[in-house]
């Protein structure tokens, strides 16, 4: 049996495919397992030996033309709600080809259902959830194991596969354990963050005598720079497994809403996650840290003084919590 799956999106949705993947792999142990991915999200799977074959696309190439190199496959599934991956699965021409939308996404309901045998819908809606905040709200890991299901699955296996490397480990090993971490991503420098507040959070977080790393993006580089004395140790250029492998050393990751979150969840570290103000109550849920202690926290809906320091008071209390559990 052959078995061809596409995830081209972000790294962090990879990393909450895995557990749909090791479910089909255990339905299906003698089947040859493909995954079809991006030069930017790969790296989420290097080592996963639930795969078989990992093709890496490149983004020039149009999904039908990655799918058609998959046809003859048994079985396809699209793992994320993306009009490239469910073309990517079209192609394929598989017996079944199985993939998901969300429920307000009309056209691409219709659209998906010209393409796939078997199209679920998922019920996680932005516009719906702020007007009820108790909706029940699926997470991404539960919608990605109901396409494992449907495929034949009957035992689900829910927890996230990021295996390391020892190397990635011997990189990082000089690193304090039972530090705090704090990635430095985009979005703690705009909508309800800055700059000037983000130091200022390091220095309040270095208030629990406890060493403070951060991590930081390629795209915050000059920021890090400027951290200065509010951080004990600055980590860039760290290929993702050696970054991986600094948050399994925490005792806590602060995070705002990012691929940091997921591969936290990966190490199985306590997270707390700063999402955006707008669309929280889905965004929230659908994407929260999965299966470790963890803190959802609002960004204000502005940048006044006491605004951000009451969201800096929120994520200082919910990282004591969280020490502490």
């Amino acid at each position: 049996m052959n078995i061809v799956l596409s995830r081209l999106d972000r790294l962090g949705d990879l990393i909450l495919s895995t557990p749909a993947i090791r479910t089909l792999r255990r339905t299906f142990p003698t089947a040859t397992l493909s995954l079809i991915c991006s030069r930017y999200n790969h790296e989420a799977v290097a080592h996963n030996r639930d795969i078989d074959t990992l093709y890496i696309a490149a983004p020039e190439e149009a999904p039908s033309a990655i799918g058609r190199r998959f046809q003859g496959a048994d079985l396809g599934i699209a793992l994320a709600p993306c009009s490239a991956d469910l073309r990517c699965i079209a192609a394929t021409r598989a017996a079944r080809r199985i993939g998901y939308t969300y429920v307000r996404r009309w056209s691409m309901r219709a659209y998906a259902r010209l393409l796939l045998t078997d199209c679920l819908i998922s019920d996680a809606d932005p516009v719906f959830s702020e007007r009820d905040p108790n909706r029940p709200v699926q997470h991404e890991v539960e919608q990605l194991l109901q396409l494992a299901k449907t495929a034949g699955a009957t035992e689900l296996l829910p927890d996230l596969v990021l295996p390391l490397d020892p190397a990635d480990r011997a990189t990082v090993a000089d690193l304090p354990s039972d530090n705090i971490t704090i990635h430095l991503a985009p979005r703690w420098l705009q909508a309800g963050s800055t700059e000037a507040s983000f130091r200022s959070l390091c220095t309040e977080l270095r208030g629990f005598g406890r060493p403070l790393v951060v991590t930081y993006a390629p795209e915050t580089a000059a920021i890090a720079a400027r951290l200065g004395a509010c951080a004990d140790v600055v980590l860039g250029d760290l290929s993702f497994g050696a970054w991986a492998a600094s948050f399994e050393r925490a005792a806590c990751v602060v995070t705002v809403d990012t691929g940091a979150t997921h591969v936290a969840s990966a190490m199985q570290r306590p997270t707390v996650v700063l999402f955006e103000h707008r669309n929280f109550a889905l965004n929230s849920r659908e994407w929260a840290p999965w299966r470790v202690p963890a803190a959802a926290i609002r960004k204000p809906a502005d940048e006044h003084h006491d605004s951000l320091a009451a969201s800096r008071q929120e994520l200082c209390q919910a990282v004591g919590r969280l020490l502490n559990t």
